[in-house]
């Protein structure tokens, strides 16, 4: 190494040394006025709190367990709640998607097979088994018995399902057949004289389980003549009948009266 390279690095070395000297100095003394020492990439300003003998950082301090006091909402609650109600209608559907598949697949069979000629007397506690179940029975309609049951909504149109009590001959029960629906302007019996058979007559249809009234249908006045669903058991104490309810499918009567089947 030459002289002159020499005297170079040693020039070097002493402004190094003389800068770290000032920003000791600097950074030592909280009088010192505030500059921007760029050229040592830093920036200092006087009187800094953490300058203080007594100054203590945070970081210094000792962990606290802090308790706020306040309870889970409301919203904790329905999240918990979403897949729980989610489990159980599903759960729900896939037994009702079996017990649907399966209630079908009975009614089926047993729309298929021929009509069964309807006993003298009936168990009504044996219906249920039957519910769907084609039968066939004759006797004499008594049309001065009929019953409308009413609003009933057919294509848009506004009537009532006609139901009459069936008197059968040879110690046979009276049993009540529905026969159909009938449009409001054929509510009168004059206007439909042609749908009251008189004389032996001979019905086919559905035998069917009683129906079940729901919270929005009001009461029947039977006083009244109103009927506003088919209480089988109401209806058959008013006439003397059966509590055995009839689907009528096939009918030699006046073309009014439409076999509309109503499936709860």
């Amino acid at each position: 190494m030459s002289l002159g390279n020499h005297v170079i690095r040693c020039t070097r070395l002493t402004v190094a040394s003389s800068h770290r000297r000032t920003t000791a100095i600097a950074l030592r003394n909280p009088q010192f006025p505030r500059r921007n020492w760029a050229g040592f990439g830093i920036t200092r300003f006087a009187h800094s709190p953490a300058d203080g003998a007594d100054f203590t950082s945070i970081v210094d301090n000792s962990p606290d367990l802090v308790k706020s006091g306040k309870r889970h909402g409301p919203g904790i609650i329905i999240l918990a709640l979403i897949p729980i109600t989610a489990f159980a209608l599903g759960t729900w559907q896939v037994f009702r998607l079996g017990w649907k598949t399966e209630l079908i697949a009975r009614f089926e069979d047993r729309l298929i097979k021929p009509p069964l000629p309807l006993p003298p007397r009936i168990n009504p506690e044996a219906i249920k088994d039957f519910d769907y179940r084609k039968v066939y029975t004759t006797g004499h309609l008594c049309h001065e018995q009929e019953m409308l049951i009413g609003p009933r909504i057919h294509d848009g149109n506004d009537g009532f399902l006609v139901v009459t009590p069936l008197k059968r001959g040879d110690g046979g029960s009276t049993v009540l057949v529905n026969r159909g629906w009938i449009p409001r302007n054929k509510k009168a019996q004059a206007d439909r004289g042609d749908g009251l058979p008189q004389g032996l007559v001979t019905v086919e249809g559905l035998l069917r389980e009683p129906w079940q009234k729901n919270m929005f249908t009001p009461n029947n006045r039977p006083d009244l003549g109103q009927f506003y669903f088919p209480d089988v058991k109401q209806m058959a104490e008013l006439t003397g009948s059966e509590a055995v309810w009839i689907e009528e499918t096939m009918s030699d009567s006046l073309p009014c009266l439409l076999h509309v089947w109503i499936l709860n």
